[in-house]
């Protein structure tokens, strides 16, 4: 992979990337192959599979964001829920830097990961918390704070629902990035959306250059809060999915 390849593909998704920002993701892939030797952060560890499945698909969520800072006044305030490895997060803090990011996982070792990537990139603007969302959605810092809550395969969608939506402003966006079910899952979790406080404003299809997989984004806003109830705590949002 090289400074080129990633300005190349990027721009293929409608991403400019100056050389900057290129080799910020080089040395990322480099943090990533090497703290994968100590413990499981990713199965992908060829440059293809982190350059496609990781990073691009991870900047498929650029112009959804652009589109959303053109009516914000100031930086959006986003968080990357299960950030794991720091996907979706760290590479739309390299493509938009005027973001302003928290990357959120439960996982200490993760978490210590995202940190290392921070320090090592020099970002500005960015940390990352060890917390569990239904805890998270709970607390006062967190609760309803941010304009963009962001996760990737995190969980089923009624289930990331009641993660992303308390922990999003009214007015603000929630972004599931989701694979070749996204019409389904958008359809069976509209309920449990609207429960929430959101409504499904669009499920935008998304392509990876090179890759045939079928991914989409599902694009939810918050209209009005959350009730105090949610998310439920004790594991409840995987056990007992909203209806």
């Amino acid at each position: 992979m090289t400074e080129n390849e990633i300005q190349d593909a990027a721009r293929r998704l409608g991403v400019a990337l100056d050389a900057r920002q290129a080799r910020a993701l080089l040395r990322f892939r480099d943090l990533l192959v090497e703290a994968n030797q100590r413990f499981n952060l990713t199965a992908l560890t060829d440059d293809a599979s982190i350059l496609a499945l990781h990073f691009l698909d991870s900047l498929t969520a650029v112009q959804v964001i652009r589109g959303l800072q053109a009516n914000h006044s100031a930086a959006l305030e986003l968080i990357d829920v299960g950030a794991g490895g720091g996907f979706p997060g760290i590479p739309l803090k390299i493509a938009l830097p005027e973001l302003r990011v928290t990357l959120m996982d439960g996982t200490a070792k993760k978490v210590q990961f995202c940190a290392e990537v921070i320090r090592t990139l020099a970002l500005q603007h960015i940390r990352a918390i060890q917390d569990r969302a239904e805890e998270a959605g709970h607390r006062p810092e967190h609760r309803e704070r941010y304009d963009v809550a962001i996760a990737r395969a995190v969980a089923p969608m009624p289930t990331l629902a009641e993660y992303l939506l308390p922990l999003t402003r009214v007015g603000g966006t929630c972004i599931a990035m989701k694979g070749s079910d996204a019409q389904a899952e958008a359809a069976r979790a509209a309920g449990a959306i609207a429960r929430l406080g959101g409504a499904i404003a669009a499920v935008t299809p998304v392509t990876l250059p090179g890759r045939d997989e079928r991914r989409a984004l599902i694009v939810i806003n918050k209209l009005h809060p959350t009730p105090q109830a949610y998310p439920r705590r004790g594991g409840a949002p995987r056990k007992s999915p909203l209806p």
